[in-house]
């Protein structure tokens, strides 16, 4: 069983305050240059081995709604204190520049800058108690994402990529998860797959799709390549295929490989994956209900996505560190501007559209909704009007999926500070959307080196309250 660190807050890194992280810097990306196929993570490997007992299979079943997964990344740590646990009562200094709002449902309040999402409180539960103690952007990523505290010894994956690793596969040619516009989250180092194999990574689009001129590039054929062309590279791939077959069949991966690059040769190819990219095919006034900014296509995107089979989309959405002017970039967007733009209306906008489309289409159900960043801001506002890093205490939002909507889970104290009531970890998060997608929480993978992982960190327990 794979242990966690001990990690102390002395040991995180300082952050310095900028205008958009304060810890910036992306790694470097290894990308599929053969025959220029997509770099969707399509590996050579399946590594991971799922130990279920009969049980345990049944008492997943209760709860497994989830067939897919929307989860809206908040990158950057979003105020908790100016969106879903406002403290109208606490002193100007902690309260903030925002008022509350009432919601459609009686007692739970939210932020101004979110009147759509009130009123479809009904479909949403806020988690007010989530707890860490990792203020620093990509120890926090990792630990919300994974439900382990990193540690050098192992590199744990995601929920989503183990989800992918183990549930039955979607009839699409489209990736399973797709990350828009990209997978660049929590600053520099956080790796979607961790140890498991390279095809349960996302398929990154590297493009905004608020952009006039977005275009997946992995998803037509170059320029300098004919039709002629690519079936010269397909017969070879065939003829390749067949050698890899003939000399390693006794191989764990003997099919893989060849499978990768077959999946690869399909999607460049299938009408059906280049027309869930068009975006123009929606009504102008559809465009207009998510917002024009790039969580609000991003997020169009991702209903389009899952209506045509992917499992798994990640919407990145950027800019919540706001160590300055979180008035400004909270609300207004810019300073003058006579529509709030900012990053919580935008969000409004995106989240409100998303859960209507979804509940329209039958498709809520059945599609679990994950709002979410890496923690938290400081209860106190700094002398640049902003909030700087805060784990101890921050806030969460879940809908779809049969989850009960119209509740509060858990509370911060009178100032956001700490937990008052039903303090719940990233592992406790991760535990239920295992339980919600009809994953074993207890089970095991197993790393390339064979050592077994459990899927949720041991002291790991379900929320009761999203189960239905």
């Amino acid at each position: 069983m794979a242990g966690q660190s001990n990690l102390s807050d002395d040991s995180l890194r300082h952050c310095q305050h900028t205008r958009t992280r304060c810890d910036r810097g992306y790694r470097r990306r290894t990308l599929l240059q053969s025959w220029r196929m997509p770099a969707f993570g399509l590996g050579f490997s399946c590594l991971g081995r799922l130990l279920l007992s009969e049980s345990a299979v049944a008492e997943e079943s209760k709860h497994a709604a989830a067939r897919s997964c929307i989860l809206i990344w908040l990158d950057g740590g979003p105020s908790h204190l100016e969106t879903f646990d406002l403290k109208p009562q606490a002193p100007a200094e902690v309260r903030g520049p925002l008022e509350a709002i009432s919601t459609s449902v009686p007692g739970i309040q939210i932020s101004e800058c979110l009147p759509l999402t009130a009123a479809r409180m009904d479909r949403l539960a806020i988690i007010r108690s989530m707890t860490s103690p990792l203020g620093e952007h990509n120890l926090g990523t990792h630990y919300l994402l994974t439900g382990y505290r990193p540690t050098p010894v192992l590199d744990y994956p995601a929920f989503l990529s183990v989800a992918d690793q183990m549930m039955p596969p979607s009839e699409t040619v489209l990736p399973r998860h797709i990350a828009v516009p990209d997978d660049r989250v929590g600053g520099s180092d956080f790796s979607f797959r961790g140890f498991l194999p390279s095809q349960v990574a996302p398929f990154s689009l590297e493009a905004d799709p608020a952009r006039a001129d977005f275009r997946v590039r992995d998803l037509s054929l170059p320029d300098d390549l004919s039709s002629a062309g690519l079936d010269r590279r397909r017969r070879f791939s065939d003829q390749l295929a067949a050698w890899h077959r003939q000399n390693h069949s006794t191989s764990p991966s003997a099919g893989s490989t060849p499978d990768a690059v077959q999946r690869a040769f399909d999607l460049v190819t299938s009408v059906e994956a280049g027309n869930a990219f068009e975006l123009n095919e929606e009504s102008p006034e559809t465009r207009r209900r998510y917002g024009n900014r790039s969580v609000g296509q991003s997020c169009l995107l991702a209903r389009r996505l899952i209506e045509r089979g992917v499992r798994f989309v990640t919407v990145n959405y950027r800019g919540w560190d706001t160590h300055q002017d979180l008035y400004t970039r909270l609300k207004e967007g810019f300073t003058g501007a006579k529509v709030g733009v900012g990053l919580i209306p935008s969000l409004d906008l995106a989240l409100s559209a998303l859960t209507d489309d979804l509940q329209d289409r039958g498709l809520l159900e059945e599609t679990l909704i994950v709002v979410m960043g890496e923690f938290g801001r400081t209860p106190k506002l700094n002398t640049q009007g902003g909030r700087d890093h805060w784990p101890r205490v921050f806030s969460a939002v879940v809908g779809g999926a049969g989850i009960p909507g119209g509740q509060v889970i858990g509370a911060s104290d009178r100032t956001g500070e700490y937990p008052a009531d039903n303090p719940l970890t990233p592992a406790d998060l991760i535990h239920t959307i295992y339980l919600l997608m009809g994953l074993n929480p207890t089970a095991e993978l197993e790393t390339p080196t064979g050592r077994p992982v459990r899927l949720t960190a041991a002291d790991s327990r379900p929320i009761h309250q999203l189960l239905s």
